[in-house]
């Protein structure tokens, strides 16, 4: 792999990082478990690994963001997670950042109609 390569790669994953926190409280308005998540975001073209997302799903609990429950009820226990009240209003906070930041990255690469240089 050239040095570009692996720069550019080594950038990708410091953006994932911010973008997987918001792909994956998308999923959680309602209960799911740590391996239908990866499942599901692979599903919308979000790779995640396991090791990625179990430590992200902790943090977030421990944030107050996430409650979770264990089910019992299958021949193998699962820990569901899934957004409480404070975790929706903080969702949809980041959403409205989200599409702030789109748009004016848009406007800086060109997409929302400017050139390379962000000019309208």
């Amino acid at each position: 792999m050239s040095d570009t390569n692996e720069l550019v790669n080594k950038l990708m994953q410091e953006v994932r990082r911010g973008t997987i926190t918001i792909g994956v409280l998308s999923l959680l308005k309602e209960p799911q478990y740590g391996y239908s998540l990866v499942t599901m975001l692979k599903g919308k073209g979000v790779e995640v690994e396991p090791g990625t997302l179990y430590p992200l799903l902790r943090r977030l609990e421990k944030q107050g963001i996430l409650e979770s429950e264990w089910d019992t009820n299958e021949s193998r226990p699962r820990k569901y997670y899934f957004l409480n009240t404070k975790g929706e209003e903080v969702y949809n906070m980041l959403c409205e950042e989200w599409k702030k930041i789109v748009t004016s990255m848009d406007g800086l690469i060109g997409y929302g109609g400017g050139d390379r240089n962000g000019n309208g």
